[in-house]
């Protein structure tokens, strides 16, 4: 389920949350190719191209778990070669209002230092959802400081809530079965400067179309350009196209 995070976390990511939670026991894996992996408005690939894919467990009493895996750089070293994720939660329905809660552990290269955890929560109500992310765990503040450099280092504050996601999403489907999403998010707190490298602050925005597993984004932030020597374009407005399937096991 891991929220086909290659599509840009858009806005699926409140809504996948529930719907793969509700569905009666089953056990499915997904797959996806994307020319660039956005998370939160952020490429965690340099803007180049990600292959994912993940196996999800549901169950009909609303509990579900799952994990996901796919490729990441960030910078030249790459010392992130992958990202590999776990997470667990329990979601429902009571006629337009949805419900989910759970946690989401991202797990990196042991040389990395950065893995970490969130506690997340959803409301939805018909094709509107919200969802709050809170930091709940993360390594760097486990050994009270993390490298920003060669031979530099900065203590690790990324404690129980210290950095949060909040994400607005809504979606609806045309006649044609073409799935439009609007999306906009908004990120507070230092851990993300640490992760990605960006402001503590900022928001990010996207739009989507997606039928038949193909999928495709225009996303953006209101990150000022970081200049020429920026190879992330965080500011820049940027298309992501993508495949997905999903089977059941």
């Amino acid at each position: 389920m891991k929220f086909n995070k290659t599509l840009v976390t858009l806005a699926v990511v409140g809504s996948c949350l529930s719907s793969q939670a509700v569905l009666a026991d089953s056990l499915s894996a997904n797959a996806s190719v994307a020319n660039n992996y956005i998370w939160r408005g952020l490429t965690q690939t340099m803007n180049e191209p990600a292959v994912s894919g993940g196996i999800d467990y549901a169950s009909d009493s609303g509990f579900y778990a799952g994990t996901w895996a796919s490729n990441v750089k960030y910078g030249a070293a790459d010392n992130f070669s992958y990202e590999h994720d776990v997470y667990f939660g329990y979601a429902g329905e009571s006629g337009d209002i949805s419900y989910d809660v759970g946690y989401l552990y991202y797990n990196y290269d042991e040389a990395a230092g950065f893995d970490f955890g969130e506690i997340y929560g959803t409301i939805g109500y018909g094709s509107f959802s919200a969802t709050l992310y809170v930091l709940a765990n993360a390594e760097p503040d486990e050994t009270d400081f993390f490298e920003v450099e060669d031979g530099v280092f900065e203590d690790g504050d990324f404690g129980f809530g210290s950095t949060t996601y909040i994400s607005l999403d809504y979606g609806f489907a045309l006649e044609s079965g073409t799935e439009i999403g609007l999306h906009v998010g908004s990120h507070q707190g230092d851990f993300n400067e640490a992760f990605n490298g960006v402001p503590g602050d900022y928001r990010d925005f996207s739009v989507s179309v997606a039928k038949d597993g193909f999928a495709f984004v225009i996303s953006t932030t209101d990150l000022d350009d970081a200049g020429d020597d920026d190879p992330y374009d965080n500011d820049a407005i940027k298309y992501t196209v993508s495949y997905s399937v999903d089977f059941e096991l």
